[in-house]
């Protein structure tokens, strides 16, 4: 039986790097322009890097409990066998470690939704401009490969639903806050929008890439959610973001490290756009103060291939399907 949670960590607004929200804020802010959707990208994402040696590293994640969980068939490796300190030349799609089966097995316990999946997100994450055109434009469910569409299949309903945890100006802070979800979606003033969320959908998986948190309660704060997500069962799929904002890309190499220690998949999304000219950003004109944040079209078009991509590796993964 795992611990309970732990008590969300006291969250302090005031400056933010993150996409669709002013760089000063209070309480829930934020631009909603969307990002104009684009064909379907035709180029699947593949790994590609050779791996390190596994016993450079040391994984410092506690173990989980184990108990009444089902035995699986399909080996998995025991860590993600990568330098987080490389995090550049990883793969796209997560390496699924052995971890993130037992976390999902768990779930399964707890009553999880084998068919639901969660986005933690902001403006960019949002159903119109991300993955709710699985559910909504036939066309372009129609041009995926048939393994994709039979994940499109298996977690319909999750795709175009709008959720407390994505909105305009989302970060780590913002998922633990209770005001942040202005008690919509039937959120009480008592649960954050995460504990809502999970309550509401009860998702099997979370595909996490929000906005960044100032300075060093980034990590605080995403550590803070990553323990509240593994003990409901809940994995995670921790991504990479396309900017640069802090000038030094330490926020990415901190979610490298975190999927290491932790033992769950990581979708470096930085690397699917990294072909692209200036990885795909852009200035948005009514907000310049921001810099390069936003996705072009073509940029858009691989975000939301890459994470369908990313959700079909870990499901098949930790569930053995075919």
């Amino acid at each position: 039986m795992l611990n309970h949670p732990r008590s969300p960590l006291p969250v302090v607004f005031l400056v933010f790097l993150a996409a669709c929200t002013p760089i000063i804020s209070f309480g829930p802010t934020g631009l909603n322009t969307p990002i104009g959707l684009s064909r379907q990208a035709s180029l699947l994402l593949a790994p590609t890097e050779p791996l390190i040696p596994a016993a450079t590293l040391e994984p410092t994640a506690p173990s989980l409990p184990v108990a009444n969980l089902e035995p699986t068939i399909t080996s998995l490796p025991a860590v993600i066998p990568l330098d987080p300190a490389n995090w550049k030349s990883w793969p796209v799609i997560p390496i699924v470690p052995e971890r993130a089966r037992e976390i999902y097995l768990l779930g399964q316990s707890l009553g999880n939704d084998p068919h639901a999946f969660s986005v933690f997100g902001d403006c960019q994450s949002e159903p119109d401009v991300f993955m709710g055109i699985y559910e909504t434009d036939p066309a372009v469910l129609a041009e995926l490969p048939q393994d994709l569409q039979q994940t499109v299949a298996w977690f319909t309903g999750s795709f175009n639903r709008p959720s407390p945890t994505v909105r305009g100006g989302t970060t780590t802070g913002a998922l633990l806050w209770p005001q942040w979800h202005e008690n919509k979606f039937t959120c009480t003033i008592y649960e954050s929008p995460l504990q809502c969320e999970l309550r509401i959908h009860k998702p099997s998986f979370v595909i996490i890439h929000v906005g960044t948190h100032y300075e060093n309660r980034n990590e605080q704060y995403m550590r803070s959610i990553l323990d509240q997500l593994i003990a409901a069962g809940v994995v995670p799929i921790l991504a990479t973001k396309a900017d640069d904002r802090e000038l030094d890309d330490h926020v990415n190499a901190e979610y490298a490290q975190l999927a290491v220690e932790y033992k769950i998949p990581f979708w470096n999304f930085w690397a699917a756009v990294d072909g692209l000219p200036n990885r795909g950003l852009y200035t948005r004109p009514d907000a310049t103060y921001q810099g390069d944040l936003y996705l072009i079209d073509e940029a858009a078009a691989f975000h939301r291939l890459a994470a369908l991509q990313a959700l079909d590796a870990v499901w098949r993964a930790v569930t053995g399907s075919k």
